[in-house]
């Protein structure tokens, strides 16, 4: 047994933020490599949030904000790497079959390299180009070790200090985003 990643979707979120976002439960790997031949200025809105916090799941190619830790048998492995070779041969042009199955190996066992974690643990990132180099940060969220019963003690929300953090922070127009996506507002006639 190994431990990869797996996506997860605790709200609606992802379907709002990205142009295509990845189904609960599929593989994933932080996919920056799918950035490499961006102009980073002509990122649209979808793109660059892409870009800035999204994992790649293995059966849709789709984008996810979350994942967590989940253990994986030799043949999910396998099947993972199979799945993420076969995308990068057709929509990156690998040069062949072994150039997109080294590639796929390398980003899965990257991604092992973040399991070093108890299962069910959260993972998200934050990407940036930096100096001309693609930069990935990782946090981790994990399960409390005991249940909290003093839920009128329990914080809603908590600052976190996160030593070199330089960015903005992002700020979505949700109800935007929502409009471009011709979803129809409460109170909206569809005439």
């Amino acid at each position: 047994m190994t431990r990869l990643l797996r996506t997860i979707r605790l709200d609606p979120s992802d379907a709002l933020v990205f142009q295509h976002a990845a189904e609960p439960g599929e593989w994933a790997v932080p996919g920056g490599f799918c950035f490499w031949d961006d102009d980073v200025a002509a990122r649209d809105g979808k793109r660059r949030q892409a870009f800035r916090a999204g994992f790649l799941g293995l059966s849709s190619f789709g984008w996810s904000t979350l994942v967590q830790v989940a253990s994986a048998t030799p043949a999910q492995r396998e099947a993972a790497v199979a799945a993420l070779a076969a995308h990068i041969r057709a929509a990156h042009g690998a040069p062949d079959d072994a150039a997109a199955r080294a590639a796929a190996e390398d980003e899965v066992a990257f991604a092992e390299s973040l399991c070093d974690h108890p299962p069910g643990t959260l993972v998200a990132l934050s990407r940036s180009f930096e100096g001309g180099e693609l930069r990935e940060r990782f946090r981790t969220l994990h399960e409390r070790a005991q249940e909290h019963r003093a839920f009128e003690a329990l914080p809603v929300f908590a600052a976190v200090a996160v030593e070199g953090e330089e960015e903005a922070p992002i700020r979505p127009d949700l109800s935007r985003m929502a409009r471009s996506t011709g979803t129809p507002r409460r109170g909206q006639d569809d005439a």
